[in-house]
Formats: C-alpha cells, sequence, structure tokens
C-alpha cells in the first residue's frame, strides 16, 4: 500500500490528485504545518532528511520530490497512462512542462513569498524602511517581470491544445497545476491570462481532483 506523507497547503495535494486519477489505492499520514513559520513539523525529518513533502512510501522505499514521485507513480502505476508516447512531440513537451513546474516556475514564486514575508515581518524599528525598501525594490526590479514573462510563457503554451503536452491531459498538467495555482493565489494570475484562467476551472472540475481534494483536507489553492 502507498502511504502520502501529506502536508497541509503543499505540492503533497497533487499526489493525492494523481493517485485518484490512477485508481491506486493510498494511505494518508497527515501533517500539519507550524501556525507561526508555516513551515512542516520535525516528524516528517523521521521520514525523509530534509523533512519536506511530498513524500511517499511504497513497499518499503521512500521516494522524494514532486517530480521524481510523479515519474515513479506513473511508470509503475499507469500502464501506458498519463503520459505520452514516447518518441513523439507530445512526449517532449510533456517532458518539460514535468520539470518546468518545479525547475523554472516555483522559484520566483518562492522568492515572492519570502520577500513578502520581509515586508511584514517583526524587526526593529530603524530596519524597517531598510529592509521594506530592499524588498520593494527586489519585487518590481527582478520577481514581479520575471512572474509576468513565466505567466506569458505559460498562456501561449496553450494556444494550440488546451493541455500543456497537447490535446491529451496528463501527468505534466498535474504537476504543473501547484504553480498555476499559486500564481493566481500570489503570482499575478488573473483575467488578463484567459487561457491559464479556464485551465484551472479545467483541472478544478475533475473529479479526481475533487476526491484528492477531500482526501486531503485544508488546501488554500484549490478554488
Amino acid at each position: 500500500m502507498i502511504i502520502v506523507h501529506h502536508l497541509n497547503n503543499s505540492r503533497s495535494q497533487r499526489i493525492l490528485w494523481l493517485l485518484e486519477e490512477l485508481g491506486v489505492p493510498y494511505e494518508i499520514k497527515f501533517y500539519t504545518r507550524d501556525p507561526v513559520t508555516l513551515l512542516a513539523p520535525p516528524e516528517l525529518r523521521l521520514v525523509h532528511p530534509l523533512g519536506k513533502s511530498p513524500l511517499i512510501t511504497d513497499e518499503g522505499v521512500t521516494i522524494a520530490e514532486s517530480g521524481a514521485i510523479v515519474e515513479y507513480l506513473v511508470e509503475c502505476y499507469g500502464g501506458g497512462r498519463l503520459i505520452p508516447e514516447a518518441r513523439t512531440p507530445e512526449r517532449l513537451r510533456y517532458t518539460y512542462w514535468l520539470h518546468f513546474a518545479e525547475g523554472s516556475a516555483m522559484t520566483p514564486l518562492l522568492l515572492k513569498l519570502i520577500f513578502m514575508r520581509v515586508q511584514t515581518a517583526p524587526m526593529p524599528f530603524f530596519a524597517k524602511p531598510i529592509a521594506r525598501a530592499i524588498a520593494a525594490k527586489a519585487q518590481s526590479t527582478y520577481i514581479d517581470p520575471n512572474l509576468a514573462r513565466h505567466l506569458d510563457f505559460m498562456e501561449g503554451a496553450l494556444l494550440a491544445h488546451e493541455w500543456f503536452a497537447g490535446p491529451e491531459f496528463s501527468a505534466a498538467d498535474i504537476q504543473m497545476s501547484f504553480p498555476i495555482e499559486l500564481s493566481r493565489a500570489r503570482g499575478g494570475l488573473d483575467e488578463k491570462y484567459p487561457r491559464l484562467m479556464r485551465y484551472l476551472e479545467r483541472i478544478h472540475a475533475r473529479p479526481c481532483y475533487q476526491r484528492g481534494l477531500a482526501a486531503g483536507g485544508a488546501y488554500a489553492y484549490g478554488s
């Protein structure tokens, strides 16, 4: 039985969704973020040294990293589903977006989160203007332009087809869901990007997405 070590409001939600799409039985072990730091609890370090989610255990093997977990589950349990045929343009796009989700898309989103927290973090009064000015400058000159560039790129990728790998839904779409949902929450994704907005509507309407959401509990980005 696959065990998903599931952290609330995290990337592990898409692993639950993938397992629902594959129809694979699984169990969930729940972990909750620290309400002050929003970090994962130390108990996750008992599963993996980095103490991050998602993690799965399957037949005594622990697998970390979203992309590695997606590839493992599709290879072991997909039976050819949710992945385009090898040596096709769709397969190349599938591989690209599977890695783009964490390799490119998440970097400016995480920087956005960090610098937003700098602006609101408690600190000595004399340091606040300096810290806030630096954070605002970093966001306006580097982070926000990069977020816009990524959103433009992703919007254009959906011009020919409604899914990232091509005309068929794939595991790459599951992997891409988190940075797009995060972009909607705080990365500037709005009605200026109609294809991405419709994309979110499509994935949120999928029955397996809804079942994964019900199984995983609180998730701030699912609507």
